[in-house]
C-alpha cells in the first residue's frame, strides 16, 4: 500500500456532495460532509483537522472542492490541488454553471424532473468527473516536487499582489481630496 497523501476528494454544491473519490476505505465522506454543512461563509478557503488528517476546503462560485490530506503532506499542496480541481471543474461545465441551463428538450411542466439540474442531485457527477479527481489526486501524488514548486510560487505571487495593492493605496489620491483642489 502506498504512503497516504491525498486521500479524499469531492466536488460539492451547496451541501450536495456531486462527485467524489477515494482510493481508501475509512470514515472520510462522512467526516466530510458533517465538515462541509459546518463551512463559514466568510471564507473561501477553510481547513479542519481531525485524527492527523486535515480537511481543506475551497470555495468559488457556490460549488466546494475538498480533499482530505494525512496532516504531514501540510496545508500548501492540498490548495494548489483543489485549484487544479477547480480549474478542471469550470473548463469542463463552465457553460452550464453561469446561468439558466435547461435541457433543449425540457418543456414549462413544472412538474416533470426528467432535466432537473444536474447540480442539484447528489453524486450526479460521479461517474463524470470522479475519474477528474482521480487523475488530479494521482498526479499530485505522483509529482510531488512540482507541487511544492507550484505551492511556493502561488505564496510569491500572493505577496506580490499584497504589496502591489498596499502601493496602489498609497499612491492613489482620495476623490474628495481631488474635489477640493478643483473649487
Amino acid at each position: 500500500m502506498r504512503q497516504k497523501g491525498l486521500i479524499y476528494s469531492f466536488v460539492a454544491k451547496g451541501s450536495v456532495v456531486l462527485a467524489e473519490h477515494t482510493p481508501y476505505s475509512g470514515n472520510f465522506s462522512t467526516i466530510a460532509v458533517q465538515c462541509l454543512q459546518k463551512l463559514p461563509s466568510n471564507s473561501s478557503k477553510y481547513t479542519y483537522s481531525c485524527d492527523g488528517h486535515t480537511f481543506n476546503f475551497l470555495i468559488d462560485s457556490g460549488f466546494v472542492f475538498l480533499v482530505v490530506v494525512d496532516e504531514s503532506v501540510g496545508r500548501s499542496v492540498p490548495f494548489v490541488f483543489l485549484e487544479r480541481v477547480k480549474d478542471a471543474f469550470k473548463q469542463r461545465y463552465g457553460s452550464s454553471i453561469g446561468g439558466d441551463s435547461t435541457h433543449p428538450l425540457a418543456d414549462d411542466d413544472e412538474d416533470d424532473d426528467l432535466f432537473e439540474d444536474r447540480f442539484s442531485i447528489a453524486y450526479n457527477l460521479d461517474r463524470e468527473f470522479g475519474p477528474t479527481l482521480k487523475e488530479h489526486m494521482d498526479y499530485c501524488m505522483n509529482h510531488p516536487d512540482e507541487m511544492s514548486k507550484l505551492s511556493k510560487l502561488k505564496a510569491q505571487i500572493t505577496e506580490v499582489k499584497g504589496i502591489m495593492m498596499d502601493n496602489i493605496e498609497k499612491v492613489c489620491v482620495p476623490l474628495s481630496y481631488l474635489k477640493d483642489l478643483k473649487a
